[in-house]
């Protein structure tokens, strides 16, 4: 079946150093952006992350330094990157929680700014986990009724949820459903302030603390109350893109 698009999407996965989103870096990006016509893109990168990949990170995606010591860096390649993703949604498998968040990150780090509202965001695995609750292979098997031949492989992984989106608006019969409208419904970062969710907006559109001992104030109050708070987030081992929402917050310009 056709997706039924207004504009490009583009489904992503992404392979790391490690799980940490504020310190780890990408090593491999697999994507396949989707045209309202139809005809797709596809590219697989692998990148040098000027850093060592962990162990048990390696035992997961079996990608060694010395597989991405030659390769491009992520400053290298995100102009590319920058230009595959203008202009469209954006989707994955846990995406909105991981691959997102380390790509927002990877973007500052090289002065790349990413404008969150530029872009729809379909979790694939949200659908799923609303309506299945089970990982990617086990959502393969369900709506596809094949196996994943190399799982954690970015390339693989990236296909294999194209596949199974594709499957579920046929199966929850949801193919009449806009990628916006999908985004509204089944994206979990639709109220976050930064990516990582340590803001939220409430019901009045407000950034709210949503972590630690000031979790459900206003973040503006916070920061004009406990003067130390906003150091103490700018000097932590938060993300990037928190502590610029933090800086916006402070300054005003995120109510």
């Amino acid at each position: 079946m056709n997706l039924k698009l207004t504009k490009p999407i583009v489904f992503f996965d992404i392979e790391t150093t490690g799980l940490n989103i504020a310190k780890d870096r990408i090593i491999q990006l697999s994507y396949i952006k989707v045209f309202p016509d139809g005809h797709d893109e596809r590219d697989t990168l692998l990148i040098n992350p000027e850093m060592p990949i962990s162990a048990e990170a390696r035992e997961v995606h079996h990608i060694s330094d010395d597989m991405v010591a030659d390769k491009p860096t992520f400053k290298q390649v995100a102009a590319k990157l920058k230009e595959v993703f203008k202009g469209s949604d954006l989707a994955g498998f846990n995406s909105n929680r991981f691959d997102i968040p380390v790509l927002v990150e990877e973007f500052l780090r090289v002065n790349m700014n990413f404008d969150p509202s530029m872009h729809n965001f379909i979790d694939v695995q949200v659908i799923y986990h609303k309506n299945e609750k089970r990982d990617l292979e086990a959502a393969y098997r369900f709506y596809c009724g094949k196996e994943m031949e190399n799982h954690h492989s970015a390339d693989d992984d990236t296909y294999t949820t194209y596949e199974v989106f594709k499957a579920q608006l046929d199966h929850y019969q949801l193919m009449d459903k806009s990628i916006e409208q999908l985004s509204k419904e089944y994206s979990g970062y639709n109220r976050n302030v930064d990516f990582a969710g340590r803001f939220i907006y409430n019901d009045k559109d407000q950034a709210v603390i949503n972590f630690g001992k000031h979790k459900g104030r206003l973040a503006s109050e916070v920061f004009a109350t406990d003067l130390g708070y906003y150091g103490w987030i700018m000097n932590g081992d938060f993300t990037l893109d928190t502590k610029r929402k933090a800086t916006l917050i402070k300054m005003g310009e995120i109510k």
